[in-house]
């Protein structure tokens, strides 16, 4: 897919982790976080936040995929709970944003009123009584 060998994703996350100076842990954390945000920026209607949870949860999973077919190729798995744990740390902050993300938007205005109760703004004629 646009030209990507799966084989050079641990080069990639290498040259991620010195350019960054990150440990890998946070490189993840990061990369959550990046991911989420920058979904939940073009995705700015209705279901956002669900949109950008999953799309990172997505990215979680796709990375781990991935790790997991190079290391069956090299012939070194990591055990399970490794690639558990990096799914938790990519995952954490967009669950917690995810959780409390409707109190984080602003409250719908409510319409402005047609009248400002001042007189000058009364019809001139009344309405007839009953």
């Amino acid at each position: 897919m646009f030209g990507f060998d799966y084989a050079d994703l641990p080069a990639l996350k290498i040259y991620l982790l010195e350019l960054t100076g990150l440990g890998k842990d946070a490189l993840h954390v990061y990369a959550g976080m990046a991911m989420f945000l920058l979904v939940r920026l073009v995705w700015r209607m209705r279901g956002g936040w669900i949109v950008a949870w999953l799309a990172t949860l997505g990215l979680a999973c796709a990375v781990e995929y991935i790790d997991l077919r190079n290391e069956g190729q090299v012939g070194v798995p990591q055990p399970d709970p490794a690639h558990w744990h990096d799914i938790w740390n990519t995952m954490v902050w967009p669950t917690v944003l995810l959780l409390v993300g409707r109190w984080l938007q602003p409250k719908d205005k409510p319409a402005p009123s047609q009248h400002s109760g001042d007189l000058a703004d009364q019809p001139l004629e009344q309405p007839p009584s009953v």
